[in-house]
């Protein structure tokens, strides 16, 4: 009789299979993610488990619902290689050990003439994947136990730098640790979204060629984004901290009558439209992200397209965001998308949503382009576009051939 169970080659061989045909692969990244065996840096996790495209967490966080460390999901791993590039003697900094997984697929790719370092400020995550690597045969890659944020300056500099938590602002340190040249990816977050961003360094300024929808355990030590309870707490505002936004104001927004405006946009079952944020943020300094919890959608608030995460606009005393509604007009595209406001200037934020979604209609598949510099660049050293101002950094979001 032959035994038909799946050898762990057989898994990992699947899954990369499945991720490959959803999103082709560079092949070295193909061939690296066939050969470093996840299931290890998983140890006590069903092999099965450990090749299914889903993250997996390794340190539950005790002061809040996410997890303070965790496997990615294998397909953003690949995804965030391909962005990164990384090239045979690469020297590559990883903030974020987690299992380890991601530093073995490092060396790997950079092979026996490169050098990888990986960090982790927490000492039962880093000791997790310096026995992990020991134990998969990665026993050079540099483990070291380290706040993220300061990097490793005493290996520095590092031709590729990549985090895998995410980021709200770009740290100072790290400009001074990636060489002239050098290719920077990063999950960032600004205005309620995040992006895995790929960044490469000429001289003071770091310039964007992809950017890719993710999400991720956010990094200890950065508070750059705020959280408004509204509804009695059952309805968060995520936003940043330049973004004047506050109870006071909006205490109220929810008892006042709901406007509904809609566009002409249709979206299909499995189309995605996260694309209406990003390209608002490229314009506007009112987006920002709304959560509606189930009790909220009890007592009669409308339901966002997204109750966890939909595009929001606030301004002053009202809020407007991003709704969806299947009508079936359109058997390609059944669902419509329009706005739902809130407040005295319900109407007007409501509209401005419309129109984000009008113009992110006509082009779904448009990137804005990115350019980030340190937070002392003047204003006339800056591109022409939208600046974003956080800490450590300034931010510019554009439109080639446009003035957005």
């Amino acid at each position: 009789m032959v035994n038909s169970t799946p050898t762990l080659d057989d898994l990992r061989n699947r899954l990369v299979d499945e991720i490959a045909a959803k999103h082709p692969l560079p092949a070295r990244i193909e061939q690296a993610m066939r050969t470093v065996r996840r299931d290890l840096h998983l140890p006590g996790l069903d092999p099965a488990d450990a090749y299914t495209n889903r993250a997996v967490t390794i340190k539950d966080n005790p002061n809040g619902p996410l997890a303070l460390s965790c496997a990615s999901v294998p397909s953003t791993v690949a995804m965030m290689l391909a962005q990164l590039d990384p090239q045979p003697g690469d020297h590559i900094l990883e903030i974020g050990a987690g299992t380890g997984y991601n530093a073995a697929l490092l060396a790997e790719l950079v092979g026996p003439d490169g050098q990888i370092t990986t960090i982790d400020i927490d000492p039962g995550v880093a000791l997790h994947a310096r026995e992990a690597l020991n134990r998969t045969g990665y026993d050079h890659v540099r483990v070291m136990e380290r706040d993220g944020l300061k990097g490793a300056p005493e290996h520095a500099p590092y031709t590729r730098m990549i985090a895998t938590v995410g980021l709200w602002d770009v740290p100072a340190t790290w400009w001074e640790q990636l060489a002239d040249g050098g290719r920077l990816v990063l999950p960032l977050r600004w205005r309620g979204q995040t992006r895995s961003v790929a960044l490469t360094r000429h001289g003071d300024t770091l310039v964007s060629d992809d950017m890719e929808l993710c999400g991720f355990v956010p990094i200890i030590g950065q508070h750059g984004e705020r959280t408004t309870g509204l509804a009695n707490g059952t309805v968060r505002l995520h936003h940043d901290q330049d973004q004047p936004v506050g109870p006071d104001q909006l205490a109220e927004v929810f008892s006042t009558p709901l406007t509904e405006l809609w566009s002409r946009a249709r979206v299909g079952n499995e189309e995605t439209f996260d694309g209406i944020w990003l390209r608002a943020t490229a314009s506007d300094d009112t987006v920002c992200r709304v959560e509606v919890t189930k009790q909220a959608l009890e007592n009669g608030v409308r339901r966002p397209a997204i109750p966890g995460r939909s595009p929001a606009l606030v301004s002053d005393s009202s809020v407007a965001y991003l709704i969806a509604e299947r009508d079936n007009t359109d058997l390609e595209r059944p669902s419509r998308l329009g706005a739902a406001g809130y407040g005295p200037d319900a109407i007007a934020l409501a509209r401005d949503l419309v129109v984000h979604i009008t113009d992110w209609s006509t082009d779904r598949a448009a990137v804005p382009g990115m350019t980030i510099h340190p937070a002392g660049a003047p204003d006339n050293a800056l591109p022409k576009g939208h600046v974003v101002d956080k800490g450590d950094s300034r931010t510019v979001l554009f439109f080639t051939g446009t003035n957005a």
